[in-house]
C-alpha cells in the first residue's frame, strides 16, 4: 500500500473546462466565457488548433479547440457551421483569440454556441496558443500517468490482502483508505451485504438505503460510482463509492478496480462456508447479541439487510446444534422475515421479524417443528428495536444454560424452562460460585482419573431426580455397580446423597461447574 500517491481528485486522467481556464497562462490571457457557462465541467480529452469551417470531421470528442477565427471572419453561416460541427463532434469547449479577425466576441457564434451549450471562451489579450497546448497536454500527460499509477498502487494492495487470505472487510476498509467515502456492497436486489468506511458516515448512507439506492442505481451524479460485480458470465452484485469527492472518471477507476478485486476474493473463497450474505448477518446479529453498538445505530444496517423493521414485532432464537443453510431454508419455506447467522460454539441466532397481527408463539414452534434433532431457545417476542439486543442474550442464554443437555425440553425452549441452570449460568463468573463449586466437588476434581466417569454418573443420577434405575439404564451398568459408584463419590465429596439439602448443594456446585466449563 502506497502512502506518497497524490490526492485521488488530483489524478483524474482528463481536466475539466474550469480547470484549464484557471491554468496561470490561461488567465494570462484574459478569459471570458461567453456562451455555456454551465457546462464548464465537461472534461477536455485534448487541445486541438483548428480555423477551418468543418473542423468536426477531424475530432474524436473531448478536444478544446482553439482557433483565430481567421477563415470565418465576415461570413455568418460558416462561423454557425463551425460551432454546430463542434458540437456534433462532442467537443469540450471552443476558444476564440481576439485580434485583426474579431476584434470584439462574434455575436452569431455566442448565440449559436448558447443554443448547442457548448462552452464558448474569448481570450482578450494577445496569447501564442503553442504554450496553451503545451500545457494542458503536458498536465495531461502527467495525470493519465499518474492515474495508471494509481490504479496500479490500488491493484497491488488489494491482490496482496487477497493472497494473504484477508476476510472481505479487509479489502473493503483498503477501499476507503483510496476513496476517502464510505463503500458499500449489495447484491442486485440492493441488499447490502458489507460496508466500510466511517461509521457515521456509513449510517447516514444507509438510513435511506431503498431510496438512495435506486435512485443511485440510473446515474454517477454526487459521487456515486458504482461497478458491476459479475464472474463466470453472470452478474451477482456491485459495489459502490457513496459521496466520492473526487473527479469522476478517477472514482470509476478505483471502483473497477475494488470490483476486480472483490470477483476475485469471491472466486477464490468459493469453496468458504460463509458466503458474503451469511457474514453480512453475522456481523449484524453478533452485533446485536454484545450489545457494544447501540441498537439504534444497527437500525440502518438491519433494514439495508433488507430485514423489516418498521411496526413488527421480533422474536429472538438461538438455536444449537443447527445448520444455518438449513434455518434459512426452513425460514424461507415458512416465508418467515428473518435473518441467520452462526455464532459460536455450534450456536445460530436467528431474528424473527413478523407482521404485529401474526401469533409469534404459533409461528415459532412451528419453526421449531421442522428442526428435529435441534434445541431452540427463544426469547419472548419484542415489539421495539431498542429492545431486540436484550432478547438476543435472552435467547443466548437459555441456549447456554441447556448446553450440556437437558432432559424432557419442550420443542422451544424459553428462560421459565431452564430453572436453576440458569442462574447459574447467570453467576458462573461470580469469583463466590466458582469457589463454591470448586469447594464441594473438590474430592472429585482432583482426581483426573476416574473422578471424571464418577462426575458423569452424579451429573445424570441428579438431573434424573435421583433416580438410580434410569441412571444405571443411561450408564449402561447393572443397579450394583451403580450403588458402589454412588458410595464411590459419596464417600470423596463426604456428602449424603439421600439428603436433599445436601444433594441439592452438590447439584448446584456441578451445573456451576458445568458452566464454568462450557
Amino acid at each position: 500500500m502506497s502512502t506518497t500517491l497524490e490526492p485521488l481528485e488530483s489524478l483524474a486522467p482528463t481536466l475539466s473546462v474550469r480547470q484549464v481556464l484557471m491554468l496561470e497562462r490561461v488567465l494570462a490571457g484574459e478569459p471570458e466565457v461567453v456562451a455555456g457557462a454551465s457546462q464548464l465541467d465537461r472534461a477536455v480529452r485534448w487541445v486541438h488548433v483548428a480555423e477551418a469551417a468543418d473542423v468536426g470531421v477531424m475530432l474524436s470528442g473531448g478536444e478544446m479547440v482553439l482557433t483565430t477565427g481567421v477563415l470565418l471572419a465576415g461570413d455568418d453561416d460558416k462561423q454557425v457551421e463551425y460551432i454546430r460541427s463542434l458540437h456534433r463532434a462532442e467537443a469540450a469547449a471552443v476558444v476564440l483569440g481576439l485580434g485583426r479577425a474579431f476584434p470584439a466576441p462574434p455575436d452569431v457564434m455566442r448565440r449559436a454556441a448558447e443554443r448547442c451549450g457548448l462552452p464558448m471562451v474569448v481570450l482578450h489579450r494577445p496569447f501564442p496558443f503553442a504554450e496553451l497546448t503545451e500545457e494542458v497536454q503536458a498536465r495531461l500527460v502527467r495525470r493519465k500517468f499518474a492515474a495508471v499509477s494509481m490504479s496500479e498502487a490500488v491493484r497491488t494492495a488489494l491482490t496482496g490482502l487477497i493472497t494473504a487470505g484477508a476476510p472481505l472487510q479487509h479489502l473493503l476498509d483498503e477501499i476507503v483508505h483510496h476513496s476517502g467515502c464510505p463503500v458499500v456492497v449489495t447484491n442486485l436486489a440492493h441488499r447490502v451485504l458489507a460496508t466500510a468506511g466511517e461509521r457515521s458516515a456509513v449510517d447516514d448512507v444507509l438510513r435511506d438505503w431503498e431510496r438512495i439506492a435506486r435512485q443511485a442505481g440510473g446515474s454517477e451524479g454526487d459521487g456515486w460510482i458504482r461497478a458491476e460485480l459479475a464472474g463466470r458470465g453472470e452478474r451477482w452484485g456491485q459495489i459502490m463509492l457513496c459521496g466520492y469527492r473526487g473527479d469522476t472518471a478517477t472514482g470509476r477507476l478505483l471502483a473497477d478496480r475494488a470490483a476486480e478485486s472483490l470477483v476475485l476474493h469471491r472466486m477464490l473463497g468459493g469453496t468458504s462456508a460463509h458466503t458474503w450474505e451469511e457474514q453480512s448477518a453475522q456481523s449484524l446479529l453478533t452485533d446485536l447479541v454484545s450489545g457494544v453498538v447501540p441498537a439504534r445505530q444497527l437500525l440502518p444496517r438491519a433494514r439495508a439487510a433488507g430485514l423489516p423493521v418498521n411496526r413488527r414485532t421480533f422474536v429472538p432464537l438461538v438455536v444449537r446444534d443447527g445448520d444455518p443453510a438449513e434455518l434459512d431454508r426452513v425460514l424461507r419455506l415458512l416465508g418467515l422475515p428473518g435473518i441467520v447467522a452462526e455464532l459460536a460454539d455450534g450456536a445460530t441466532a436467528v431474528l424473527l421479524s413478523l407482521a404485529r397481527d401474526q401469533d409469534a408463539a404459533v409461528l415459532t414452534a412451528n419453526f421449531a417443528a421442522r428442526l428435529p434433532g435441534t434445541v431452540v431457545a427463544a426469547a419472548d417476542p419484542r415489539s421495539a428495536w431498542d429492545d431486540v439486543p436484550a432478547g438476543m442474550r435472552e435467547a443466548r442464554h437459555v441456549a447456554d444454560a441447556i448446553a450440556s443437555g437437558v432432559l424432557d425440553l419442550p420443542a422451544v425452549v424459553r428462560l421459565k424452562d431452564v430453572h436453576l441452570r440458569g442462574l447459574i449460568r447467570l453467576l458462573r463468573d461470580d469469583p463466590h460460585v466458582q469457589s463454591f463449586a470448586e469447594r464441594e466437588l473438590d474430592g472429585l476434581l482432583c482426581d483426573t482419573g476416574s473422578g471424571e466417569g464418577l462426575l458423569a454418573v452424579l451429573r445424570t443420577y441428579l438431573a434424573t431426580g435421583r433416580n438410580k434405575s434410569r441412571t444405571a439404564q443411561l450408564h449402561h451398568v447393572s443397579r450394583p455397580a451403580l450403588y458402589r459408584r454412588l458410595e464411590a463419590i459419596q464417600g470423596r465429596l463426604g456428602v449424603d446423597l439421600d439428603d436433599f439439602e445436601q444433594a441439592a448443594s452438590v447439584h448446584i456446585a456441578l451445573l456451576a461447574h458445568d458452566a464454568q466449563q462450557g
